[in-house]
Order: C-alpha cells, then sequence, then structure tokens
C-alpha cells in the first residue's frame, strides 16, 4: 500500500474519531438538565458534561430553572367563619434536583413537558390546597397572619409536589377578597376606632399645645422686657461711646486735614518743579530735534539740486550725443548718395562711351581726322600736366581743402545751438571735423594713388603739414558754424 493511501487512510481515521466523540459529547448548563436514555437505564446531567453512546442513547432536555405559578381560587369559597373569599397567590417552584428521588420523579413526570403544561399542574394542586387551609381559617386569621396561612398551605402541599418532583421556593399571599364586603365593615370598625383614639389624642394634644402656649407667651414676654431694658442701656453707652468716638474722630481729622494740606502743599511744590524741568527738558528735545531737521531738510535740498544737475547734465550729454549721431548718420548719407551718383555718373559715361565707340566705328571716316586732332591735344594736355610739379599738386589740394571743411562742417549750420561740456570745447569739434578730413584725405590717397603725407613731408617738413591742415579745417568750420561755449 502506497503512502498516500495509508495518509489518507490515518485521516480518515482521526475524522471519523472526532465525529464520533462529537456526536457522544453532551453538555448540560447550570439552568438545564440533559436526561441520557438507552440500554444502560437513565443519566441525568445538570451543570456538567457526560457521554451518550451513538445511535443507542437519546438526550432530552427539562428547565431547571424556577417556575413562576399564579395560584388562585377560581371562585369564593367559604372560611372557617362561613364568609366566602378568594384568594390570589403568586408561587415559585422548581425541579428538586438535589435529591436523586425527586428528581428521577421530575423526570418521569416532565420529560417531555413543557414549562407551561408544569405551571399548569402546579396550579391545579395548590389551588385544592388552598381551599382546604381557607375552610380551615377564619377570615379575620386569613387577613392578619398572612405567614401562618401561606405557611399552612405550603406544608399541606409539600408532599404533593415532592412526588411530582417540585419543591416550593416561594409563596406569597398577593390579595385576599370577599362576596359581601365583610373585609371593607371590618376595616370600618378599625377605622372608626383608629379614629376616635385620634380625636382624643388630638385633643389632648391641643390642650398641651395651649398650656404650652401660655407659658411660652409668659417667658417670651418676660425676656422681651428684660431684652428692651438691655437695649435700652446698651443704646445709652452706645450713644456716649459715640460721642466720645466722634470728639476723637473730629480732633483725629483736624489733624489728618492740616497734615493732608502740608502735604499737598509739598507735593505741588514737586510737581510744579517737575513740571519746569520737564518744560525745559522738552524744549531742549525740540531744538536738538529742530536742528537735526534742518540739516536733514538741507541735505534733502543738496540732493535735489544734485540730482537735478545730474539729470540736467545726462540729458544734455544725450542730446549733444544724438546731435552728433544725427550729423554723423547725415554726414554718412551723403556721402554715400555722392558715391552712388558718381557711379552712377561713372557708369552713364560708360553707357555714353560705347555708344560712341558704336557710332564712332559707324562713323569712323567721316570723324578720323577728328579724332586724329583731339588726340593730339589731349597728349599735350597729358604732357602739360605730368610737366607740374609737387608744389602745384599741393597748391590744388590746400585750394580745395577750405571747400572740403565747409562740406563736412555743413550739416553743423542746421543746428540752432550746441552746448559742450567738459575741456576743449570748440577745439575739440574742430578736432573731431579734422579727423573727418584726415579720413577724406586717406579716401583720396587710396583711390588717386597719392600719399600726401610723404608728399607734405618731402615739401615743407612734417612739422609744417599739421598747423596749415589745422588751419584749413577752421576755416573751414567757422564759415558753417558757430558753436557756442559754457
Amino acid at each position: 500500500m502506497s503512502i498516500p493511501s495509508i495518509a489518507a487512510l490515518v485521516i480518515g481515521g482521526v475524522v471519523l474519531v472526532f465525529l464520533f466523540l462529537w456526536a457522544s459529547f453532551v453538555s448540560a448548563s447550570p439552568g438545564e438538565i440533559k436526561v441520557i436514555s438507552g440500554p444502560r437505564g437513565q443519566r441525568v446531567l445538570h451543570g456538567k458534561t457526560g457521554w451518550k453512546v451513538p445511535l443507542l442513547e437519546r438526550v432530552d432536555s427539562m428547565t431547571a430553572s424556577m417556575i413562576s405559578v399564579d395560584a388562585q381560587t377560581t371562585d369564593f369559597v367559604p372560611t372557617n367563619d362561613y364568609i366566602n373569599v378568594r384568594v390570589d397567590a403568586a408561587v415559585k417552584v422548581r425541579i428538586a434536583t438535589d435529591d436523586p428521588t425527586l428528581f428521577r420523579a421530575a423526570t418521569r413526570n416532565f420529560l417531555y413537558k413543557e414549562t407551561r403544561e408544569i405551571s399548569e399542574e402546579v396550579r391545579d394542586t395548590l389551588e385544592g390546597h388552598l381551599r382546604a387551609i381557607i375552610g380551615q381559617m377564619k377570615l379575620t386569621d386569613i387577613i392578619t397572619d398572612r405567614a401562618a396561612f401561606s405557611e399552612r398551605v405550603q406544608e399541606n402541599a409539600t408532599l404533593d409536589l415532592e412526588e411530582m418532583g417540585l419543591e416550593i421556593v416561594a409563596f406569597n399571599i398577593q390579595n385576599v377578597t370577599d362576596q359581601n364586603g365583610v373585609i371593607d365593615n371590618l376595616g370600618i370598625d378599625n377605622t372608626e376606632q383608629i379614629r376616635k383614639t385620634a380625636a382624643i389624642a388630638k385633643a389632648n394634644a391641643q390642650k398641651e399645645v395651649a398650656q404650652a402656649t401660655a407659658v411660652a407667651e409668659k417667658e417670651a414676654n418676660d425676656a422681651q422686657v428684660a431684652s428692651q431694658l438691655e437695649i435700652a442701656q446698651k443704646q445709652t453707652d452706645l450713644a456716649k461711646r459715640q460721642a466720645a468716638l466722634k470728639v476723637e474722630a473730629d480732633t483725629e481729622k483736624a489733624k489728618a486735614d492740616a497734615a493732608y494740606e502740608i502735604q499737598s502743599q509739598v507735593q505741588r511744590r514737586d510737581i510744579e518743579r517737575e513740571t519746569a524741568q520737564a518744560d525745559i527738558v522738552k524744549q531742549e528735545q525740540q531744538a536738538v530735534i529742530k536742528e537735526k531737521e534742518v540739516v536733514v531738510t538741507r541735505q534733502a535740498l543738496q540732493a535735489e539740486v544734485n540730482a537735478k544737475a545730474d539729470a540736467d547734465r545726462y540729458a544734455m550729454e544725450k542730446k549733444a550725443d544724438a546731435a552728433l549721431y544725427t550729423r554723423q548718420r547725415d554726414a554718412e548719407a551723403e556721402a554715400f548718395e555722392r558715391t552712388k551718383k558718381a557711379d552712377a555718373d561713372k557708369q552713364a559715361m560708360l553707357a555714353e562711351a560705347q555708344g560712341i565707340e558704336a557710332r564712332g566705328r559707324a562713323e569712323a571716316t567721316a570723324i578720323g581726322a577728328k579724332l586724329t586732332a583731339e588726340a593730339e591735344g589731349l597728349e599735350k594736355k597729358a604732357e602739360a600736366m605730368t610737366k607740374m610739379n609737387q608744389a602745384a599738386v599741393l597748391e590744388m589740394y590746400f585750394r580745395a581743402l577750405p571747400e572740403v571743411a565747409r562740406a563736412i562742417a555743413e550739416p553743423l549750420a542746421n543746428v540752432d545751438s550746441i552746448t559742450m561740456y567738459g575741456e576743449g570745447n570748440s577745439a575739440q569739434m574742430v578736432a573731431d571735423i579734422t579727423k573727418s578730413i584726415t579720413q577724406v584725405n586717406a579716401g583720396l590717397g587710396d583711390s588717386l594713388g597719392l600719399n600726401l603725407q610723404q608728399l607734405f613731408s618731402a615739401l615743407v617738413g612734417a612739422k609744417l603739414v599739421s598747423p596749415t591742415i589745422a588751419d584749413a579745417v577752421e576755416e573751414g568750420v567757422r564759415g558753417a558754424a558757430k558753436p557756442q561755449d559754457r
């Protein structure tokens, strides 16, 4: 046999054993009774556990709690003195579990019955015993000694209840009524007797009260007179004492008023002195504050003036820079336009030359002599230009230089006024224009292939050239604009 089969058999056996034990186990709480019946007879469990044989034994339950029974006579029953009464009693019974004999009797009688059925059987039994005891006792005994009545009923019913397997836990007579109002009449007699006794007691009490009241009033009057005499004496003593105290108080008050006036004068003098000192300190502080305010105001004004001056200077500098930038842009634009115009003229002349060349080719024969003559004239002119010396070139340059300076400074004529700050003033402006002319000279030298600086140096020396150029520039500037120095 394989291991899994063995394991399955073992598990199955354990389960069967567990199920068998579970089916065999019987438990009874303290409030119930379990009765196991079978081949071995009956076994009773109360507040404990036990075992049974499944399928062979059965388990039945009974309550072990107290059972309430409302025992009463269904109709009126005559007493020993022939007065018909009806009695109600509240009874508590339970199954006798302490005595095995009584317990077996209870299981025999009530094993398959409910609590309601047990209560009905007990009520019938107790009603019979109530009737028997009522017939043996007088009405007054039943009413006045209910405990004895209930004890006789219990004693009479105990034997029957024990045979049923029950025991009485409590037996209380709740109500006794009669058919003809006898109990009420007995109550009237007792009531009247009680009233009589109460009236006598009341009269005696009132008499004693009156006597005690008279004595008390006399004692009170005596006490009142004595009290008034004592009060008058006390008031006299009080008036004397008050007068003496008033004299003493007036004296002390006069002293206190005088001392208060003196102290007030001293305090007033101290206050005035402190006030004067405080005023002096306050005036000194105000003077210091005013001095500081003057300093602050002076600093604020100085800062405002400096700020305004800086702002004005900055604005003027920006305005001058803007004007200078405008002039430079205008000059550059004009130079650019002139350059463009020269290029256009050059192109036009080239075009015209090409046209002339084309026409000349067509008319070569007609104008050959004319061109030959013109060529000879141009050749002679070129020979004359070649023969010109450097002095003539410089003379032509210096004649044209004022015009160049005037053209550069001419945009300044459109400005109403020029304000310049700092050192140099008009000399600085002339230097700027001279710088522009120098740039023009450089451009001419590059375009014509001439080195004017070397040419000047060769003729008159480097030291004499710069003043000559400056004089020419200054002459051109005066003709174009008159700046205002500040």
